[in-house]
């Protein structure tokens, strides 16, 4: 690395991208702080409203791997082989996938992820954590960051050196930059809010199947559960925030109960805590945030949810941050500067961030929607015979994303939008399950050499 450093670069936030990057700056040895406003996560519970679980894919799987961390994250995880698809009767059908064995996506406990990420970053003697130590403001004009200790109230700076904020969806550091006019923000609220629930284990095991994640679609909501490793699941109900089958509308718990059980009935009956749960949790906010620039000089550069949050449909918001951190570290060998080093990063990752933003919105009706209809089906199973014909040409966009890291989500996109064209004339309600393959070769061969 040449890039020179004569004192500590800071990483605001210790959530799973600011300790990530914080092992791959500290494997090349850097020495790093990192500021963050929660207390300790390996001492303290985790925060309520998060997302408890995620899902690990490709991207994920290939930073954690440059940081040297798989084999020990590889006990925590869950495979998921495909979509358990849940109809109101309480009918199933598992929808793969992919057609590989390798291709699964992992559930993994947030908290269990991130607690292993601030451990392997405190290993290293030039990694410093400060608990409990907010960041009220970043001022590039200063070279400072203005940071708060909650144990005592006090105030006071820091070199900025080179910072980086990886303090998530509502990031102290953006908002600051905002209001000084450095960077320009977009947040689109969905208007669809969020609600955790619990499928707690039956004798120590899976009241489902562990090996899927669970949709029940219902048109314009749903509900979705992923595997924990104790035998429980942690269940996500969607809804809109106002009008029918809305939360608005789930104004009494009697009123809970009967949607839960009118459209979610093989579900409810595993959650004995559901009415307590429901008055309980909180409900979450989904939206997408639009940054630029990502960054000011050489001074802050922003990076994961902070830069460009996205909806958790694609289940890519942790692993687009991950790959943030890949990329990072891989540009540092080719710059002796933070400003061109952030620069590059820039002008790499904000078309591909803007295009799986794209792709979450458009998998949230997907899942809640299209899964199950009969021509999304039958598309699914001619893409899936494409690819296994012309595996070195056509490969189905979610493929792409989940499987596929060498491919960017600009590329899966774009490539997506030529793929879906090709299947639209090539299917035949008529005649479902037949192939053209000559005219498969053809328009392959035109339109995606």
């Amino acid at each position: 690395m040449s890039l020179l450093c004569d004192r500590p670069v800071n990483i605001v936030g210790a959530g799973l991208a600011g300790a990530l990057l914080a092992v791959l700056l500290a494997r090349r040895g850097l020495a790093v702080d990192v500021h963050d406003r929660r207390a300790d996560p390996r001492l303290a519970q985790s925060e309520r409203g998060r997302s408890i679980n995620l899902a690990l894919a490709a991207r994920g799987i290939a930073a954690l791997e440059r940081a040297g961390m798989m084999e020990r994250i590889r006990p925590l995880l869950t495979a998921m082989r495909g979509r358990m698809i849940h109809s109101v009767s309480g009918e199933t059908r598992l929808q793969p996938y992919g057609q590989r064995q390798s291709e699964v996506i992992y559930s993994i406990s947030r908290a269990d992820l991130n607690r292993a990420l601030i451990e392997e970053a405190a290993r290293h003697p030039g990694v410093r954590l400060r608990f409990r130590h907010t960041c009220v403001a970043a001022q590039p004009q200063a070279h400072a960051l203005r940071l708060r200790d909650e144990h005592t109230g006090a105030e006071y700076a820091v070199p900025m050196a080179a910072a980086f904020a990886a303090d998530g969806a509502g990031s102290a550091v953006r908002s600051s930059l905002a209001r000084s006019g450095l960077i320009g923000v977009r947040e689109n609220r969905l208007d669809h809010d969020y609600k955790e629930l619990t499928i707690p284990a039956q004798n120590g095991r899976h009241a489902m199947d562990p090996h899927a994640l669970h949709i029940w679609p219902r048109g314009g909501f749903m509900l979705i559960a992923l595997p924990n490793s104790d035998g429980s699941f942690t269940a996500t109900l969607f809804l809109a925030r106002s009008g029918i089958d809305s939360f608005e509308s789930l104004s009494s718990p009697a009123r809970v109960q009967t949607l839960l059980q009118s459209q979610f009935a093989d579900a409810a009956r595993l959650m004995p805590h559901l009415l307590e749960e429901f008055a309980a949790h909180p409900q979450g906010q989904l939206g997408t945030v639009y940054t630029k620039p990502w960054h000011i000089g050489g001074e802050v550069l922003l990076l994961g949810d902070a830069a460009h949050a996205i909806v958790p449909f694609h289940g890519q918001g942790m692993n687009a941050a991950f790959e943030d951190c890949l990329v990072l570290d891989s540009l540092l060998d080719r710059h002796d500067a933070w400003d061109t080093l952030f620069t590059e990063f820039e002008r790499s990752r904000l078309p591909n961030t803007a295009a799986i933003a794209q792709m979450a919105l458009e998998n949230y009706v997907e899942m809640r929607d299209t899964v199950r209809d009969p021509a999304y089906l039958r598309r699914k199973a001619l893409a899936m015979e494409l690819e296994r014909r012309f595996p070195d040409h056509f490969i189905p966009r979610y493929s792409m994303v989940m499987f596929h890291p060498e491919i960017s989500y600009a590329e899966a996109l774009r490539r997506g939008a030529v793929q879906e064209a090709i299947l639209s004339e090539l299917d035949d309600p008529r005649a479902p399950g037949e192939v053209d393959l000559e005219r498969a070769r053809a328009l392959i061969a035109q339109r995606l050499a």
